[in-house]
């Protein structure tokens, strides 16, 4: 009797571990590695050095962060599964959390919805937006077996980031040449496709949050690589300085748009004054084209006369010229030896 039981004991686990649970599918959005006695199936002498997810790497990053390929199972099935082998199934949907987001604690950053950075004036701002981000489905194997709570490591890799770009955020010329401080005042107007750009730090991040944006989606582009969490991307949305500093700070805006509006007007009344000044250059040159193309047309005519073989005919047109002026003339003073003649 004890060796039917363990018999039918066998027989219902091995339907159970082989037949009901031994098939397993995988849904449109997910993907799936299967490990054999906790180990992940590798793809033979292939490393994530090799994908193109590795090329936004440093030299000092690459050593640390090379992780092996695994095969992935696409979506499909049903598949078969041993019951020494587990299935690890991982959605690559794309994600949206808040940049104030973190997985372990939720009553940081204001309950996730304030991060808080320092600007390079020395400014505790409040910065709102949002971060877009999906597994890598090119390196499973970090997400899955490399990195004990991957989410958690994109999110403070973000927030490093940002907070170290807000801290040297410095605005850019058109040439994109970054401003220096004038005399020793972090306050400068320059020119730029009419557009004039300031030098106080939150009036900079405030107006060029795009850049700041296009900043986090560059530097963000070796996060596959390092924790198999692509950042699809970031949307900086607001930034609110100190509530004790925020009336001087409008208060200084108000200032910087009324020199602004000063320097616009000037500069609009000396373009004017320089059209005017380019349209009296061309008159005046008209004028004198106008004085100087009748002699020209004269010099020319005279000219063919002397080469078709009357040489009196200059004689004659200065003594036509002499006479006009002598008739214009209301005194003239003529040399003796030339009246003697």
């Amino acid at each position: 009797m004890g060796i039917i039981g363990f018999i039918l004991g066998a027989g219902a686990w091995f339907v159970v571990r082989c037949v009901l649970t031994g098939f397993y599918t995988v849904e449109q959005n997910e993907r799936a590695v299967v490990t054999t006695f906790g180990r992940a199936q590798r793809i033979k002498g292939r490393t994530t050095l090799d994908l193109p997810i590795s090329e936004h790497l440093g030299e000092d990053h690459r050593s640390r962060y090379f992780y092996p390929q695994v095969r992935v199972v696409g979506p499909g099935g049903p598949y078969i599964k041993m019951p020494w082998q587990k299935v690890h199934k991982v959605s690559i949907a794309i994600e949206t959390a808040s940049i104030a987001y973190d997985p372990e604690d939720p009553r940081v950053n204001k309950n996730w919805t304030v991060l808080e950075a320092v600007t390079k004036d020395q400014l505790n701002i409040g910065v709102t937006g949002q971060l877009r981000f999906k597994v890598s489905e090119h390196n499973l194997y970090a997400y899955l077996f490399g990195v004990k709570s991957p989410v958690a490591h994109i999110m403070g890799y973000f927030v490093s980031i940002l907070r170290e770009r807000i801290a040297n955020f410095e605005v850019r010329n058109s040439e994109g040449i970054g401003i220096e401080p004038i005399d020793g005042i972090e306050s400068a107007i320059i020119d730029g496709d009419g557009a004039q750009l300031e030098g106080v730090s939150i009036n900079d991040l405030r107006k060029n949050l795009n850049e700041l944006n296009e900043q986090m989606n560059r530097e963000c582009l070796g996060s596959s690589a390092r924790y198999g969490i692509e950042l699809d991307a970031s949307l900086i949305t607001g930034i609110d300085p100190p509530s004790d500093i925020d009336s001087a700070l409008a208060a200084i805006n108000t200032a910087h748009n009324e020199v602004s509006a000063d320097i616009s007007l000037a500069q609009a009344e000396a373009d004017q004054r320089i059209e005017q000044s380019k349209r009296a250059v061309e008159i005046q040159t008209m004028r004198v084209q106008a004085e100087v193309e009748p002699l020209v047309r004269v010099a020319g005519e005279l000219a063919s006369l002397k080469q078709n073989g009357e040489p009196a005919a200059l004689l004659s047109y200065l003594r036509n010229v002499r006479l006009q002026l002598f008739r214009n003339a209301r005194r003239v003073i003529v040399d003796n030896a030339s009246l003697s003649k």
